[in-house]
């Protein structure tokens, strides 16, 4: 039985590179001793093998195999385009 790959959706916040996205995925979880919710961001870069994302865009992210030292991860489909 193949185990399941993780999906994220997340945020383009940088298309500066070759095949290359930054995507800011943001979390909320509840404090464990103030019981406020909490926002918690983190960048993943993501192979985009087309160039097709622009900065803004709102994207599904799968993981995969390593590209590279930081890419594990590939943009499956553009969920929105920014503005």
């Amino acid at each position: 039985m193949r185990e399941r790959r993780r999906r994220l959706i997340g945020t383009v916040t940088s298309d500066k590179m070759d095949k290359t996205v930054v995507v800011s995925v943001e979390r909320r979880y509840r404090h464990p001793l103030y019981k406020k919710v909490v926002r918690a961001n983190k960048k993943y870069m993501a192979h985009d093998e087309e160039n097709s994302c622009r900065m803004g865009d709102k994207v599904r992210i799968i993981e995969s195999r390593p590209y590279s030292r930081h890419k594990r991860w590939v943009v499956e489909e553009i969920l929105e385009r920014a503005a």
